[in-house]
Order: C-alpha cells, then structure tokens, then sequence
C-alpha cells in the first residue's frame, strides 16, 4: 500500500518543524503523500510543495480551521484549497486574530491561578524557532515547562490547557458551517478533524446537510471503537474516510498527538480528495 499522511502542521503554524523539513520527514518514513493542514493559514503549502517536487513526494495543500459550536471546539480540515485567493486569505486572517485572543486569554487565566507566564515570553519562544509564527497552545505549554510549572506536554495540557484543564477558554468563532462554506469558497473538499475528540457526533448529519465531504477516521487520539463508528459513518452518508497523525513533532521529549506517518491511508485517498474538489 502507498501510505499517506493527511494531517500534519509545521512552523507555519504550531508545528516544530519547516515546511521542507516535513517533507524531508515523510520521505524518511515512507510516505507517498503528506498534507500540509496549518492552523488557519496556508503560509507553509509553498515551501512544502517545491521540497516535494525536488523528493517525489506528493504535498496536498490544506489548512485547519478552528470552529465553535454548542460551546466546544470541532477542527475543520481543508483539503486542495487555493493557497492563494484572496477571499480565502482575508478569512483565515481574521480567524487567526482570533487566536490571539485566545492566548491572551488563556494567559490571563494561568496568571490567575497564580502562574507568572506572559505573551512576551510566548512569543518569544516561537520566534526562536520561527519567525512570523502562528503562536498556539504548544507554545504556552513550551514556557510552562521551562518554567517548572509542568513536567511534559502531556501534564501542560491535562492541567491546563486541554479541554478539560483549569486554564482552558475559547472565544467566539466561526461555526463549523460557516467553515465549510470558507473551504469550499477556497475550490477545497471540507473534512471534519479528529471528531472523537468532541463528542458531539449528533452534530455530523448537520455538517453532511451543509456539504460536508469527509470526516477524519484514522486518528492517533482515537479509540480502535471510534474508528470503527467513524468508517461506519462515513459509509452511512457517503463521506471520504481520511487518516492523519496530527503531527506537530516533539518537544521536550514528548509528541504532541503521534508522529508522521503513524496514522494513514491509502494513497487512493488523496485522488478522492482531488477528484472532490475538482467538482467544485
């Protein structure tokens, strides 16, 4: 089988490694294809596809988006959207002030708890890594741990940045609707991301009503059970059954989410994705 990986993040966003570097990753590990899914930007699809032409490797240009609905997150993926329109840019822009806000937000939440940490310091940390970045909970959880505040990413979300942790908040955003009406805007194939991680399955049939084109199965945050209800999903309202490891690489000794290459999918996936979004 001809592996490949649908979900990955660089430098562009919260991930640890560049673009090129991603890339370089998904040769090492035997892949045929990665897809470069940055939180609310496509900044990294261009970088990731000219190192993909120098080492065979076929990059699929997509994005994630943050949504909101009933309270809780739901990560839509974009897959083969233009990385250069400009309606679709103006969007992800104001989507990622929104993130902003968020880290500020957070931020005044852990110095409630009694946590000196400043978006400075956070900041700070990303560009160091890479400049222009689009700074996320990683970050913070980075600065939390040089601090001594936690041990590991793992402890850094469980207490307090994950859903169920003391410094978790989410502002207003766009609803899952609103966000495959960007991805498509763009010419892309919408997919719901990891929905094991929301428990809120009620809300699929709606996402299907408003054009949803896939949903996210293979997942390293999944239970083999949540797999099996995702393929039956996807059989039961014809949706495209994709796979991603999530990647985001490894800091301080621990992997946010799995490394690349560990959930995948047939490559017969990615010409479904095409074939898709060639329809729109």
């Amino acid at each position: 089988m001809e592996r490949v990986d649908l979900h990955s993040h660089t430098t562009a966003s919260d991930g640890l490694l560049r673009p090129d570097q991603v890339i370089q990753l998904a040769r090492e590990v035997g892949l045929k294809a990665v897809a470069i899914t940055d939180h609310d930007t496509v900044s990294g699809i261009e970088e990731a596809q000219e190192e993909g032409r120098k080492l065979g490797i076929k990059v699929v240009p997509g994005v994630e988006i943050s949504t909101l609905w009933d309270g809780k997150e739901i990560h839509m993926l974009g897959y083969y959207i233009y990385p250069h329109d400009p309606e679709l840019l103006k969007k992800l822009e104001d989507l990622r002030d929104v993130r902003k806000i968020r880290n500020q937000m957070m931020i005044s939440k852990l110095n409630q708890l009694g946590i000196e940490i400043t978006l400075e310091e956070v900041a700070e940390k990303s560009k160091r890594k890479a400049p222009g970045l689009n700074v996320g909970r990683p970050h913070i959880a980075e600065v939390l741990i040089d601090k001594g505040v936690v041990g590991s990413m793992d402890e850094a979300f469980d207490r307090y940045l994950g859903r169920d942790g003391l410094a978790y908040v989410t502002p207003k955003r766009i609803t899952p609707f609103e966000a495959i009406d960007i991805i498509h805007g763009g010419g892309g194939v919408a997919v719901i991301a990891h929905p094991g991680l929301y428990e809120q399955d009620e809300v699929i049939p709606q996402l299907v009503e408003c054009g949803l084109d896939g949903i996210e199965v293979n997942h390293p945050d999944h239970t083999e059970e949540a797999k099996r209800r995702y393929r039956g999903i996807a059989e039961k309202y014809h949706l495209i059954a994709t796979a991603g490891s999530d990647f985001h690489g490894e800091r301080n000794g621990s992997m946010y989410h799995a490394q690349l290459g560990t959930c995948t999918a047939d490559y017969s996936r990615v010409k479904e994705l095409k074939q898709a979004a060639g329809k729109r």
